[in-house]
C-alpha cells in the first residue's frame, strides 16, 4: 500500500502543473500562409483595380507640367519683349530729341514718327513669331511624348 501512495504522490507532483504546462507548449498561429497562386491573384486584381485611376492622375500632372512650362515660356519672351522695348524705348527717345531739334523741317519728324512706328511693328512681328516657333516646338514634344507612350 505504501508503495501505491508514493507512486500517487509521484505522479500527482509531476500532474499537479499539467494545465500550466500545456498552455505554456501550446504552439499558436501568429501568421496564415497563403498559397503563391492566391498571393498573385490578390496582387493583380489590386493592380487592375488601382492602374486605372494612376494612369489617370499621371496624365494630368503631365498636362498640368506641360501648362505651366507654356506659361513659363510665355512669360520669358513677354519678359523679353519688355526689356527689348524699354531698351528701345529709351535709346529711340533721346535719339528723337536730339533729332528734332535739329531738324526744323515737318517732313524730317513725319519720317522719323514713321521709322519709330515700323521699329515697333517689327519687335511686334519678331515677338509674334517667337512664340509662334515656341508653340511649335511644344506641340512637337507633345507630339513626340504620345508617340512615346504609345
Amino acid at each position: 500500500m505504501q508503495l501505491l501512495d508514493s507512486s500517487i504522490a509521484i505522479l500527482d507532483s509531476g500532474v499537479n502543473d499539467f494545465a500550466r504546462l500545456s498552455k505554456v507548449l501550446q504552439t499558436t498561429r501568429h501568421f496564415e500562409l497563403v498559397s503563391e497562386q492566391d498571393l498573385q491573384a490578390a496582387q493583380s486584381s489590386l493592380l487592375a483595380e488601382i492602374r486605372p485611376e494612376v494612369d489617370s492622375l499621371l496624365s494630368r500632372v503631365a498636362n498640368y507640367l506641360d501648362k505651366l512650362e507654356r506659361r513659363e515660356q510665355s512669360l520669358i519672351a513677354k519678359c523679353e519683349l519688355q526689356e527689348g522695348r524699354l531698351s528701345q524705348g529709351g535709346s529711340t527717345s533721346s535719339m528723337g530729341n536730339t533729332t528734332s531739334r535739329t531738324t526744323t523741317s515737318g517732313s524730317n519728324a513725319l519720317e522719323e514718327l514713321k521709322m519709330k512706328q515700323l521699329r515697333q511693328k517689327k519687335e511686334r512681328l519678331s515677338y509674334a513669331v517667337g512664340r509662334l516657333e515656341m508653340q511649335a516646338s511644344q506641340r512637337e514634344r507633345q507630339l513626340r511624348k504620345s508617340m512615346a507612350a504609345q
